[in-house]
Protein backbone atom coordinates (compact mmCIF):
# COMPACT_ATOMS: atom_id res chain seq x y z
CA UNK A 1 0.00 0.00 0.00
CA UNK A 2 1.14 3.31 -0.37
CA UNK A 3 1.35 5.22 1.89
CA UNK A 4 2.36 8.61 0.71
CA UNK A 5 2.89 9.17 -2.82
CA UNK A 6 6.03 12.21 -2.91
CA UNK A 7 8.21 12.87 0.19
CA UNK A 8 10.65 15.60 0.91
CA UNK A 9 14.06 14.29 1.25
CA UNK A 10 13.81 15.73 5.05
CA UNK A 11 10.48 13.46 5.58
CA UNK A 12 12.27 10.43 3.79
CA UNK A 13 15.03 10.94 6.96
CA UNK A 14 12.05 11.17 9.20
CA UNK A 15 10.50 7.65 7.85
CA UNK A 16 13.92 6.07 7.83
CA UNK A 17 14.65 7.11 11.48
CA UNK A 18 11.07 5.25 13.01
CA UNK A 19 13.32 1.88 11.41
CA UNK A 20 10.59 -0.50 10.66
CA UNK A 21 11.04 -2.98 8.35
CA UNK A 22 7.51 -3.17 6.75
CA UNK A 23 8.29 0.76 5.44
CA UNK A 24 9.91 0.37 2.28
CA UNK A 25 10.73 3.41 -0.39
CA UNK A 26 9.30 2.99 -3.65
CA UNK A 27 11.22 4.12 -6.96
CA UNK A 28 8.42 6.35 -8.54
CA UNK A 29 9.01 9.35 -11.09
CA UNK A 30 7.66 12.71 -10.55
CA UNK A 31 7.06 15.60 -12.46
CA UNK A 32 8.15 18.65 -11.27
CA UNK A 33 7.42 22.10 -12.40
CA UNK A 34 10.73 24.71 -11.21
CA UNK A 35 8.88 27.69 -12.47
CA UNK A 36 5.82 27.42 -10.85
CA UNK A 37 2.84 29.19 -11.99
CA UNK A 38 4.89 30.47 -15.05
CA UNK A 39 2.86 29.28 -18.03
CA UNK A 40 0.96 26.74 -15.85
CA UNK A 41 -2.68 26.99 -17.80
CA UNK A 42 0.04 25.86 -21.18
CA UNK A 43 1.48 23.08 -19.10
CA UNK A 44 -1.59 21.75 -17.61
CA UNK A 45 -0.01 19.32 -15.39
CA UNK A 46 0.51 15.86 -14.08
CA UNK A 47 -0.79 13.26 -11.99
CA UNK A 48 -0.45 8.98 -10.80
CA UNK A 49 -2.30 6.40 -12.96
CA UNK A 50 -1.60 2.61 -12.44
CA UNK A 51 0.05 2.73 -8.52
CA UNK A 52 1.63 -0.71 -7.69
CA UNK A 53 4.39 -1.75 -5.26
CA UNK A 54 7.41 -0.79 -7.64
CA UNK A 55 6.53 1.92 -9.61
CA UNK A 56 3.77 4.36 -10.68
CA UNK A 57 2.82 5.50 -13.69
CA UNK A 58 3.21 9.44 -14.38
CA UNK A 59 0.10 11.00 -16.50
CA UNK A 60 -0.78 14.34 -18.05
CA UNK A 61 -3.64 15.64 -16.83
CA UNK A 62 -4.60 19.04 -18.17
CA UNK A 63 -3.26 21.32 -21.13
CA UNK A 64 0.24 20.30 -22.87
CA UNK A 65 0.77 17.16 -20.32
CA UNK A 66 -2.32 16.00 -21.47
CA UNK A 67 -2.64 16.63 -25.17
CA UNK A 68 0.90 14.79 -25.99
CA UNK A 69 0.50 12.56 -23.04
CA UNK A 70 1.31 9.11 -25.32
CA UNK A 71 4.25 10.52 -26.74
CA UNK A 72 5.70 11.92 -23.49
CA UNK A 73 5.11 8.06 -21.73
CA UNK A 74 6.47 6.14 -25.04
CA UNK A 75 9.20 4.59 -23.98
CA UNK A 76 10.79 4.87 -27.19
CA UNK A 77 10.74 8.70 -26.39
CA UNK A 78 12.88 8.30 -23.97
CA UNK A 79 14.52 11.70 -22.89
CA UNK A 80 13.70 13.46 -26.11
CA UNK A 81 12.54 16.89 -25.58
CA UNK A 82 9.18 18.51 -26.51
CA UNK A 83 10.23 21.81 -27.20
CA UNK A 84 7.43 24.49 -26.90
CA UNK A 85 7.33 27.78 -28.69
CA UNK A 86 6.91 29.59 -25.57
CA UNK A 87 9.83 32.06 -24.27
CA UNK A 88 10.42 31.87 -20.68
CA UNK A 89 11.63 35.24 -20.31
CA UNK A 90 8.79 37.08 -22.58
CA UNK A 91 5.93 34.32 -20.52
CA UNK A 92 7.04 35.50 -17.09
CA UNK A 93 7.45 39.16 -17.93
CA UNK A 94 3.37 39.15 -19.62
CA UNK A 95 2.00 37.64 -16.75
CA UNK A 96 3.98 40.17 -14.23
CA UNK A 97 2.62 43.01 -16.42
CA UNK A 98 -0.59 41.44 -16.58
CA UNK A 99 -1.07 40.63 -13.18
CA UNK A 100 -0.20 44.33 -11.98
CA UNK A 101 -3.01 45.37 -14.45
CA UNK A 102 -5.54 43.49 -13.60
CA UNK A 103 -4.98 44.29 -9.78
CA UNK A 104 -4.68 47.88 -10.58
CA UNK A 105 -8.00 47.75 -12.60
CA UNK A 106 -9.94 46.06 -10.30
CA UNK A 107 -10.41 43.38 -12.82
CA UNK A 108 -11.89 39.87 -11.61
CA UNK A 109 -9.80 37.90 -14.53
CA UNK A 110 -7.19 38.66 -17.33
CA UNK A 111 -5.80 36.54 -20.15
CA UNK A 112 -3.23 37.45 -22.90
CA UNK A 113 -1.80 36.01 -26.19
CA UNK A 114 1.25 37.21 -27.64
CA UNK A 115 1.78 35.39 -31.35
CA UNK A 116 4.21 35.34 -34.20
CA UNK A 117 2.43 36.92 -37.03
CA UNK A 118 3.91 34.89 -39.49
CA UNK A 119 4.70 31.31 -38.04
CA UNK A 120 1.64 30.92 -35.85
CA UNK A 121 3.64 30.25 -32.64
CA UNK A 122 2.55 31.63 -29.26
CA UNK A 123 5.37 33.29 -27.76
CA UNK A 124 3.80 33.75 -24.51
CA UNK A 125 -0.24 33.31 -22.97
CA UNK A 126 -1.50 34.09 -19.98
CA UNK A 127 -4.49 33.46 -18.06
CA UNK A 128 -5.72 35.13 -14.70
CA UNK A 129 -6.14 33.81 -11.68
CA UNK A 130 -3.93 31.37 -12.56
CA UNK A 131 -2.42 28.32 -10.00
CA UNK A 132 0.90 26.16 -9.73
CA UNK A 133 0.85 22.89 -11.41
CA UNK A 134 2.97 21.43 -8.67
CA UNK A 135 -0.26 21.66 -6.86
CA UNK A 136 -2.68 21.83 -8.71
CA UNK A 137 -6.24 22.76 -7.11
CA UNK A 138 -9.45 20.82 -7.24
CA UNK A 139 -11.95 20.94 -9.85
CA UNK A 140 -15.10 23.20 -9.08
CA UNK A 141 -18.08 20.58 -8.56
CA UNK A 142 -20.91 23.85 -8.45
CA UNK A 143 -21.06 27.04 -10.09
CA UNK A 144 -19.28 28.60 -12.89
CA UNK A 145 -16.40 26.82 -14.14
CA UNK A 146 -14.54 30.26 -14.97
CA UNK A 147 -14.61 31.26 -11.64
CA UNK A 148 -11.79 28.51 -10.81
CA UNK A 149 -7.74 29.63 -11.47
CA UNK A 150 -7.73 26.17 -13.77
CA UNK A 151 -10.07 27.57 -16.47
CA UNK A 152 -8.05 28.90 -18.78
CA UNK A 153 -9.60 32.53 -20.50
CA UNK A 154 -7.50 32.82 -23.23
CA UNK A 155 -8.54 29.68 -25.03
CA UNK A 156 -11.97 28.16 -23.30
CA UNK A 157 -13.14 31.44 -22.35
CA UNK A 158 -15.27 33.04 -24.88
CA UNK A 159 -16.52 36.70 -25.09
CA UNK A 160 -18.15 39.12 -27.35
CA UNK A 161 -15.03 40.81 -27.93
CA UNK A 162 -16.76 44.49 -29.57
CA UNK A 163 -15.03 46.86 -31.60
CA UNK A 164 -11.91 44.47 -32.30
CA UNK A 165 -13.93 43.40 -35.13
CA UNK A 166 -14.93 46.09 -37.02
CA UNK A 167 -11.60 45.84 -38.61
CA UNK A 168 -12.72 42.21 -40.12
CA UNK A 169 -15.71 44.30 -41.59
CA UNK A 170 -14.11 47.08 -43.65
CA UNK A 171 -11.25 44.58 -44.45
CA UNK A 172 -14.16 42.63 -46.42
CA UNK A 173 -15.14 45.16 -47.64
CA UNK A 174 -12.00 46.82 -49.40
CA UNK A 175 -11.48 43.38 -50.31
CA UNK A 176 -14.82 42.84 -52.11
CA UNK A 177 -14.49 46.25 -53.36
CA UNK A 178 -17.00 47.68 -51.92
CA UNK A 179 -15.27 50.97 -50.53
CA UNK A 180 -11.67 52.10 -49.91
CA UNK A 181 -10.33 53.86 -46.83
CA UNK A 182 -11.74 57.63 -48.25
CA UNK A 183 -15.26 56.27 -49.24
CA UNK A 184 -17.45 58.62 -47.03
CA UNK A 185 -19.49 56.59 -44.92
CA UNK A 186 -23.22 57.79 -43.31
CA UNK A 187 -22.61 57.91 -39.79
CA UNK A 188 -26.19 59.20 -39.02
CA UNK A 189 -27.62 57.23 -36.19
CA UNK A 190 -29.50 55.77 -34.64
CA UNK A 191 -29.80 52.81 -37.05
CA UNK A 192 -32.66 51.09 -36.77
CA UNK A 193 -34.11 47.35 -37.74
CA UNK A 194 -37.30 46.40 -36.19
CA UNK A 195 -37.51 47.82 -32.35
CA UNK A 196 -33.46 47.52 -31.95
CA UNK A 197 -31.89 50.88 -32.37
CA UNK A 198 -27.74 50.71 -32.99
CA UNK A 199 -26.02 54.33 -31.58
CA UNK A 200 -22.39 55.18 -31.53
CA UNK A 201 -21.30 55.81 -27.22
CA UNK A 202 -20.12 59.44 -28.39
CA UNK A 203 -20.94 62.11 -30.94
CA UNK A 204 -19.59 61.43 -34.34
CA UNK A 205 -20.26 63.24 -37.33
CA UNK A 206 -23.06 62.17 -39.66
CA UNK A 207 -20.49 61.57 -42.19
CA UNK A 208 -16.80 59.54 -41.90
CA UNK A 209 -14.67 58.04 -44.17
CA UNK A 210 -14.05 54.02 -43.96
CA UNK A 211 -10.65 55.20 -41.61
CA UNK A 212 -12.35 57.22 -39.46
CA UNK A 213 -14.62 54.69 -38.77
CA UNK A 214 -12.13 52.76 -37.38
CA UNK A 215 -10.56 55.25 -35.93
CA UNK A 216 -13.41 56.78 -34.19
CA UNK A 217 -15.25 53.10 -33.36
CA UNK A 218 -18.24 54.59 -34.96
CA UNK A 219 -20.94 51.19 -34.40
CA UNK A 220 -23.32 52.78 -37.25
CA UNK A 221 -21.01 53.25 -39.79
CA UNK A 222 -19.87 50.12 -39.35
CA UNK A 223 -23.24 48.72 -39.14
CA UNK A 224 -23.97 49.86 -42.55
CA UNK A 225 -20.87 48.43 -44.03
CA UNK A 226 -22.05 44.81 -43.03
CA UNK A 227 -25.21 45.35 -44.62
CA UNK A 228 -23.71 45.63 -47.80
CA UNK A 229 -21.96 42.98 -47.14
CA UNK A 230 -24.57 40.74 -46.46
CA UNK A 231 -24.48 38.08 -43.95
CA UNK A 232 -23.83 35.09 -46.14
CA UNK A 233 -20.56 36.83 -47.40
CA UNK A 234 -19.96 37.97 -43.63
CA UNK A 235 -19.72 34.63 -41.93
CA UNK A 236 -17.84 33.05 -45.06
CA UNK A 237 -15.49 35.52 -44.42
CA UNK A 238 -15.17 35.07 -40.36
CA UNK A 239 -15.20 31.59 -41.09
CA UNK A 240 -12.09 31.66 -43.48
CA UNK A 241 -10.44 33.28 -40.14
CA UNK A 242 -11.09 30.99 -37.73
CA UNK A 243 -13.59 32.70 -36.17
CA UNK A 244 -16.40 29.97 -36.42
CA UNK A 245 -14.78 27.05 -34.92
CA UNK A 246 -12.15 25.88 -32.06
CA UNK A 247 -9.26 26.74 -32.32
CA UNK A 248 -6.77 23.95 -33.56
CA UNK A 249 -4.42 24.69 -30.34
CA UNK A 250 -2.25 22.10 -29.10
CA UNK A 251 -4.11 21.91 -25.53
CA UNK A 252 -6.68 19.39 -24.38
CA UNK A 253 -8.91 22.45 -23.14
CA UNK A 254 -9.11 24.06 -26.84
CA UNK A 255 -12.38 21.45 -28.13
CA UNK A 256 -13.88 23.17 -25.21
CA UNK A 257 -13.40 26.90 -26.40
CA UNK A 258 -15.68 27.16 -29.62
CA UNK A 259 -17.08 30.25 -30.39
CA UNK A 260 -21.10 30.59 -29.90
CA UNK A 261 -22.60 31.68 -32.91
CA UNK A 262 -26.21 33.03 -33.57
CA UNK A 263 -28.62 30.30 -34.76
CA UNK A 264 -30.24 32.76 -37.54
CA UNK A 265 -27.64 34.61 -38.74
CA UNK A 266 -30.58 37.50 -39.63
CA UNK A 267 -30.00 41.17 -40.61
CA UNK A 268 -29.46 42.62 -36.93
CA UNK A 269 -26.80 39.43 -36.33
CA UNK A 270 -24.83 40.92 -39.67
CA UNK A 271 -24.62 44.27 -38.40
CA UNK A 272 -24.50 43.80 -34.28
CA UNK A 273 -21.68 40.55 -35.62
CA UNK A 274 -19.75 43.79 -37.42
CA UNK A 275 -18.87 45.84 -33.80
CA UNK A 276 -17.95 42.34 -32.26
CA UNK A 277 -21.59 41.81 -30.36
CA UNK A 278 -23.54 38.80 -31.10
CA UNK A 279 -20.75 36.15 -31.61
CA UNK A 280 -18.57 35.11 -29.10
CA UNK A 281 -15.01 33.93 -29.48
CA UNK A 282 -11.56 33.53 -27.23
CA UNK A 283 -8.70 35.99 -27.28
CA UNK A 284 -6.83 33.40 -28.97
CA UNK A 285 -9.12 33.40 -31.92
CA UNK A 286 -8.42 37.10 -32.14
CA UNK A 287 -5.24 36.73 -32.20
CA UNK A 288 -5.30 34.48 -34.95
CA UNK A 289 -7.61 35.92 -37.05
CA UNK A 290 -5.46 39.46 -36.95
CA UNK A 291 -2.57 37.69 -37.75
CA UNK A 292 -4.22 36.12 -40.81
CA UNK A 293 -5.68 39.56 -41.76
CA UNK A 294 -2.51 41.93 -41.16
CA UNK A 295 0.70 39.48 -41.82
CA UNK A 296 0.05 39.81 -45.73
CA UNK A 297 -3.49 38.22 -45.67
CA UNK A 298 -2.82 34.41 -45.17
CA UNK A 299 -4.15 32.03 -43.15
CA UNK A 300 -2.51 31.43 -39.83
CA UNK A 301 -3.20 28.56 -37.42
CA UNK A 302 -1.75 29.28 -34.06
CA UNK A 303 0.73 26.52 -32.59
CA UNK A 304 2.32 25.91 -29.15
CA UNK A 305 4.82 23.94 -30.62
CA UNK A 306 8.40 25.62 -31.76
CA UNK A 307 8.61 26.19 -35.54
CA UNK A 308 10.67 28.46 -37.66
CA UNK A 309 8.59 27.82 -40.84
CA UNK A 310 6.47 30.69 -42.45
CA UNK A 311 2.96 29.15 -42.64
CA UNK A 312 1.59 29.30 -46.43
CA UNK A 313 -2.48 29.31 -45.31
CA UNK A 314 -5.11 30.35 -47.91
CA UNK A 315 -5.14 33.77 -48.71
CA UNK A 316 -8.06 35.90 -46.80
CA UNK A 317 -7.59 39.56 -48.26
CA UNK A 318 -4.92 40.60 -50.83
CA UNK A 319 -1.75 42.22 -49.95
CA UNK A 320 -2.77 45.33 -50.53
CA UNK A 321 -6.12 45.05 -48.09
CA UNK A 322 -3.69 43.99 -45.45
CA UNK A 323 -1.34 46.91 -45.71
CA UNK A 324 -4.24 49.30 -45.83
CA UNK A 325 -6.04 47.73 -42.72
CA UNK A 326 -2.72 48.00 -40.64
CA UNK A 327 -2.06 51.35 -41.53
CA UNK A 328 -6.38 52.04 -40.08
CA UNK A 329 -5.12 50.68 -37.17
CA UNK A 330 -1.49 52.58 -36.64
CA UNK A 331 -3.81 55.44 -37.03
CA UNK A 332 -6.18 54.27 -33.79
CA UNK A 333 -3.25 54.52 -31.59
CA UNK A 334 -1.70 57.98 -32.95
CA UNK A 335 -5.09 59.80 -33.26
CA UNK A 336 -7.95 57.56 -31.99
CA UNK A 337 -9.48 55.49 -29.29
CA UNK A 338 -5.80 53.88 -28.15
CA UNK A 339 -3.73 57.10 -27.84
CA UNK A 340 -2.25 54.93 -24.40
CA UNK A 341 -1.17 52.53 -26.67
CA UNK A 342 1.37 54.00 -28.16
CA UNK A 343 4.86 52.61 -27.61
CA UNK A 344 8.07 54.84 -28.58
CA UNK A 345 9.92 53.22 -31.13
CA UNK A 346 7.94 50.45 -31.82
CA UNK A 347 4.84 51.68 -33.81
CA UNK A 348 1.69 49.98 -32.63
CA UNK A 349 -1.56 49.49 -34.21
CA UNK A 350 -4.25 48.22 -32.87
CA UNK A 351 -8.25 48.06 -32.18
CA UNK A 352 -10.21 48.81 -29.07
CA UNK A 353 -13.22 46.59 -27.93
CA UNK A 354 -14.99 47.49 -25.31
CA UNK A 355 -18.26 45.07 -24.60
CA UNK A 356 -21.30 45.09 -22.11
CA UNK A 357 -21.07 41.79 -20.28
CA UNK A 358 -24.31 39.36 -20.75
CA UNK A 359 -25.64 38.90 -17.35
CA UNK A 360 -25.73 34.70 -16.16
CA UNK A 361 -29.46 33.65 -16.69
CA UNK A 362 -29.18 35.10 -20.01
CA UNK A 363 -31.75 38.07 -19.19
CA UNK A 364 -29.35 40.87 -20.98
CA UNK A 365 -26.55 42.84 -20.00
CA UNK A 366 -24.85 44.52 -17.36
CA UNK A 367 -25.29 48.50 -17.40
CA UNK A 368 -21.52 48.84 -15.13
CA UNK A 369 -19.37 45.23 -16.06
CA UNK A 370 -17.81 45.34 -19.30
CA UNK A 371 -15.01 42.71 -21.02
CA UNK A 372 -12.48 45.14 -22.63
CA UNK A 373 -9.95 44.06 -25.22
CA UNK A 374 -6.96 45.72 -26.84
CA UNK A 375 -6.23 43.90 -30.03
CA UNK A 376 -2.45 45.17 -31.50
CA UNK A 377 0.03 44.36 -33.90
CA UNK A 378 3.44 45.66 -33.83
CA UNK A 379 5.50 47.35 -35.42
CA UNK A 380 2.37 48.13 -37.56
CA UNK A 381 4.06 48.81 -40.89
CA UNK A 382 6.27 45.56 -41.14
CA UNK A 383 4.57 43.64 -38.86
CA UNK A 384 5.71 40.56 -36.57
CA UNK A 385 3.74 39.94 -33.29
CA UNK A 386 0.04 40.19 -32.71
CA UNK A 387 -0.81 40.89 -28.91
CA UNK A 388 -4.17 40.11 -27.67
CA UNK A 389 -4.93 41.57 -23.68
CA UNK A 390 -8.32 41.28 -22.11
CA UNK A 391 -10.17 42.21 -18.57
CA UNK A 392 -12.95 40.89 -16.89
CA UNK A 393 -14.87 43.39 -15.39
CA UNK A 394 -12.12 46.47 -15.01
CA UNK A 395 -12.69 49.35 -13.53
CA UNK A 396 -10.20 52.73 -13.58
CA UNK A 397 -11.13 54.67 -10.41
CA UNK A 398 -8.88 57.11 -10.17
CA UNK A 399 -11.30 60.04 -11.65
CA UNK A 400 -14.86 60.97 -10.62
CA UNK A 401 -16.43 58.31 -12.14
CA UNK A 402 -15.01 54.36 -13.26
CA UNK A 403 -14.14 54.47 -16.48
CA UNK A 404 -14.54 50.84 -17.88
CA UNK A 405 -13.76 51.01 -22.03
CA UNK A 406 -10.45 49.28 -23.32
CA UNK A 407 -9.15 52.49 -24.22
CA UNK A 408 -8.50 53.41 -20.05
CA UNK A 409 -8.13 49.72 -19.06
CA UNK A 410 -6.62 47.47 -21.76
CA UNK A 411 -4.79 49.73 -23.65
CA UNK A 412 -2.03 50.97 -21.06
CA UNK A 413 -1.81 47.06 -19.75
CA UNK A 414 -0.82 46.41 -23.21
CA UNK A 415 1.57 49.10 -24.42
CA UNK A 416 3.04 48.20 -20.79
CA UNK A 417 3.64 44.87 -22.09
CA UNK A 418 4.47 45.40 -25.53
CA UNK A 419 7.61 48.04 -23.73
CA UNK A 420 8.42 45.00 -21.36
CA UNK A 421 8.80 42.31 -24.17
CA UNK A 422 9.75 44.42 -27.30
CA UNK A 423 13.11 44.14 -26.39
CA UNK A 424 13.44 40.98 -25.14
CA UNK A 425 11.60 39.95 -28.59
CA UNK A 426 15.04 41.00 -30.49
CA UNK A 427 13.54 44.29 -31.66
CA UNK A 428 14.99 47.45 -31.86
CA UNK A 429 13.60 50.60 -31.12
CA UNK A 430 13.08 52.37 -34.36
CA UNK A 431 12.87 56.73 -33.45
CA UNK A 432 11.44 58.68 -35.61
CA UNK A 433 12.73 61.60 -36.91
CA UNK A 434 10.42 64.31 -37.98
CA UNK A 435 13.17 67.13 -38.94
CA UNK A 436 16.25 65.05 -40.07
CA UNK A 437 17.70 68.76 -40.60
CA UNK A 438 17.97 68.86 -37.01
CA UNK A 439 19.60 66.11 -36.59
CA UNK A 440 23.50 66.62 -35.83
CA UNK A 441 26.25 64.14 -36.80
CA UNK A 442 29.37 63.43 -34.86
CA UNK A 443 31.81 60.80 -34.78
CA UNK A 444 34.12 59.76 -31.39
Amino acid sequence: VWIRRQLSPEQMQQVHDIGSPALLFGPREMRLYPNGPIASHVLGGASYGREDVASAEVIGVAGIERNFDSLLRDPANEGKPLQLSLDLSVQAATEEVLDGGMKLLNAKGAASVLMDIHTGEIIAMASLPDFDPNNRPQVLLTGDQSDSPLFNRAVQGVYELGSTFKIFAVAQAMELGLLNPDTMIDTKGPLTWGRFRIRDSHYLPPSMSATDIIVESSNVGTGRIAMQIGGERQRAFLTSLGLAEATPVELSEAPSGAPLLPKNWSEISTMTISFGHGISDSPLHLAAAYSSLLNGGTRVLPTLLKSDTVQQGARVVRPEVSARARSMLRQVVTRGTASMGDVEGYRVGGKTGTADKPKENGGGYYDDKVIATFASVFPADDPKYVLIVTLDEPSENSGDKPRRTAGWTAVPVAAEMIRRVAPLLGLRPQIEVSDVASVTLTSN
